[in-house]
């Protein structure tokens, strides 16, 4: 799987948005402790965009932001052949063809390393009027047929996007016992009860919450 095969499996703008801000809430039920997170969303990453995003802390990661002029998304794979640390710069097309619209994305500098190498080696986006995801034109590596660019293992929880995915790779990943209708409740962007908070993690409450209900705006009703 490549991003040109993520980009026709995504869902529309909003539907993208709301699943990414309820993998972010999962996880802070889940994970109290905002480090120890995979996903994460801020409502108000700036005055105008929000921002879904995920790092497992071996220095892969991505970076979804919404704004009214669109959603740019941004996957940096380390271990990627398309890595831009083996070309001396970002793989040929992965970056070309971003759309003036989404440039500050593409140049911002929290996307980037000390030295002002952009982390990427996988991009996609959607203006606002757009049917469809769009790519880059991009030739990837001979011999590297199974996830050259990393999409397919950065983005498969928005590729698949049902409780029991999100089920299987938390259990894996946070080694408990995770209770798949209390990731539908979540993941179908139902207002959250103590029930359903217990249900993931019984030593914290609703009102444990609050502060990250508010950064990652999930809806109270």
């Amino acid at each position: 799987m490549t991003v040109h095969d993520v980009a026709r499996q995504l869902p529309e703008i909003a539907v993208l948005r709301e699943h990414c801000r309820s993998l972010a809430m999962l996880e802070a039920i889940l994970s109290p402790e905002w480090a120890d997170r995979y996903h994460s969303f801020n409502d108000h990453w700036s005055e105008s965009e929000s921002m879904a995003s995920m790092r497992n802390g071996s220095g892969d990661e991505y970076s979804i932001v919404s704004s009214d002029a669109g959603t740019y998304v941004r996957g940096f794979d380390h271990e990627s052949p398309m890595s831009p640390y083996a070309e001396d710069g970002p793989w040929p097309g992965v970056l070309d063809e971003v759309p003036d619209v989404f440039r500050p994305c593409v140049e911002e500098p929290a996307f980037s390393d000390e030295d002002g190498m952009p982390l990427v080696t996988a991009c996609m986006w959607r203006e606002t009027g757009d049917d469809v995801w769009k790519t880059g034109t991009i030739d990837f590596p001979d011999g590297e047929a199974e996830d050259p660019d990393g999409a397919g293992y950065l983005f498969r929880l928005l590729v698949d996007r049902s409780p029991e995915a999100f089920q299987r790779w938390a259990e894996d990943y946070y080694e408990v016992p995770v209770a798949v209708e209390a990731v539908r409740h979540v993941l179908s962007s139902r207002p959250l009860t103590d029930e359903v908070v217990s249900a993931l993690n019984s030593e914290i409450t609703l009102a444990d919450l609050a502060k990250d209900i508010a950064e990652i705006g999930y809806p109270l009703r």
